[in-house]
């Protein structure tokens, strides 16, 4: 995911106005002891079927969750996690100001205490579930806006409500998932599923949200927007006053563009036009977009964090030259399509979105590692977790993830040839297709590619 503002000039040291939360020595389980842990990731198969009812301008939005999944781990699942990602850089809150996703009169199992900064329930299950056994468990869910330009956040009279509704986490041989939001970056890994969502809300609110939705009468001055979504790794939703348009591109993909008054009419226009040949050419390139249609929130005041992806929505800061439209639209595949775990390797999804945006534009390649100069620490190197960047490198991830790791695939390209680049590249995405994609895989993938021995390679290039 891309949460500053970046396309094809060069990265600026952003990372020096961003909030860094420091990062514990471990956040893989806090607190708990040590125990056997499945291998395969689980719980898995997730079904969310909400329903949320919003106030008058869409700050606040409350209702039932609940999400059904199943255990595909060997090992009986004793417990499952639910992220509260929307309560990230807010924390437990105060008594007069509390985090802005709340949850409670949990069924279908035993809460415990809010933990990683609120973001973070462990609910135990009343009993073991056995290996291919689904459960469901479901709560109530009250969401404030907060008072910040932000994707998840407000501006003027429009609301943007990215990561604000609570995901099961991720278990894996690396264990239980519960690694922090550190203010930059993401840290989400979260598995494919199959979402529901029913929005009641007023009339006069235009709701953008993932997946294809479906609208009716309601309550007199009220509209019920209902979204379905399937194989895909989250769920965001917007809502205001906002202008819109739909084009279909030549390959079928349905766009919808909604913008605010006060957006540039010439970006709007040029973005449209980016997404209209980038949506299509991605899907020519790594295998067809597979969620019929897509939506595009322009705004040109989401400067705070720049433009953001989710599966089937993506928020953009536009201006008249446009936004970071392509590379969002990039990691549909690199993050929605080919999942990953963002905390432990962000280059897999933003060096993969970055290298898909270079070949987009056709920008010059051939001396960009040169280009870069020497490395910015002896420590850094492309496969470095958030964690790591957390922990006193933050500007790194801006030097290192996205220019260092988009050169490196176009260096793996001329390595390999462009051809047998693009077939790894097409193999990978669909042997990975909605699933969950490690740098080990990738370099797998890529030494089936050729004859030569690629360790040289990932040496130079530090993907270790």
């Amino acid at each position: 995911m891309t949460s500053i503002r970046y396309w094809r000039a060069p990265l600026l040291a952003l990372a020096a106005v961003l909030l860094l939360v420091p990062h514990p020595a471990s956040a893989r389980d806090p607190g708990s002891s040590p125990a056997p842990v499945p291998a395969a990731a689980t719980p898995d198969r997730p079904s969310y079927d909400v329903k949320l009812r919003g106030d008058a301008d869409g700050s606040h939005w409350t209702g039932r969750q609940t999400v059904s999944f199943r255990n595909a781990a060997r090992t009986p699942l004793r417990s499952v996690d639910v992220r509260l990602w929307g309560n990230g850089t807010y924390g437990c809150g105060a008594p007069d100001k509390p985090s802005p996703v709340q949850v409670g009169r949990v069924e279908g199992g035993t809460p415990g205490p809010l933990t990683v900064d609120c973001t973070a329930l462990r609910i135990d299950l009343p009993a073991p579930l056995p290996y291919g056994a689904r459960a469901r468990v479901s709560f109530d869910v009250a969401i404030t806006v907060p008072d910040r330009v932000h994707r998840f956040g407000r501006d003027g009279a429009h609301r943007y409500l990215g990561n604000a509704l609570p995901l099961l986490s991720v278990r894996d041989a690396q264990g239980r998932h519960l690694d922090p939001d550190v203010g930059f970056g993401e840290s989400f890994y979260t598995l494919a599923g199959d979402f529901r969502v029913v929005l009641d809300h007023p009339e006069a609110l235009v709701v953008p949200a993932t997946g294809t939705t479906t609208r009716r009468a309601g309550a007199p001055g009220r509209t019920v927007s209902t979204s379905v979504a399937r194989g895909v790794r989250d769920f965001v939703w917007a809502a205001g006053p906002f202008r819109s348009k739909t084009v279909t591109t030549p390959g079928g993909v349905r766009l919808n563009a909604y913008w605010t008054a006060s957006t540039p009419a010439e970006g709007v226009a040029l973005d449209l036009r980016n997404a209209v040949a980038s949506v299509d050419e991605f899907g020519k390139r790594f295998g067809r977009y597979p969620y019929g249609e897509l939506d595009l929130v322009m705004s040109d005041a989401l400067d705070d964090f720049g433009s953001m992806e989710f599966p089937g929505l993506v928020l953009l800061w536009t201006e008249p030259e446009g936004s970071a439209v392509v590379h969002e639209i990039a990691h549909q595949w690199f993050y929605g399509i080919v999942g990953n775990d963002q905390f432990a390797a962000p280059w897999l999804d933003e060096s993969f979105a970055q290298y898909a945006t270079e070949l987009y534009y056709g920008d010059p390649t051939a001396t960009c590692w040169e280009d870069q100069g020497m490395w910015p620490s002896e420590t850094a190197a492309l496969t470095r977790s958030m964690a790591y960047y957390a922990d006193g490198h933050r500007t790194e991830f801006f030097r290192v993830v996205y220019p260092r790791g988009a050169c490196a695939l176009h260096d793996l390209e001329r390595e390999l040839g462009g051809p047998a680049m693009a077939s790894m590249l097409r193999g990978y995405v669909r042997d990975h297709w909605l699933g969950v994609a490690t740098t080990a895989a990738f370099k797998r993938a890529a030494q089936a590619a050729t004859a030569k021995d690629l360790g040289p390679f990932w040496r130079e290039h530090r993907i270790l």
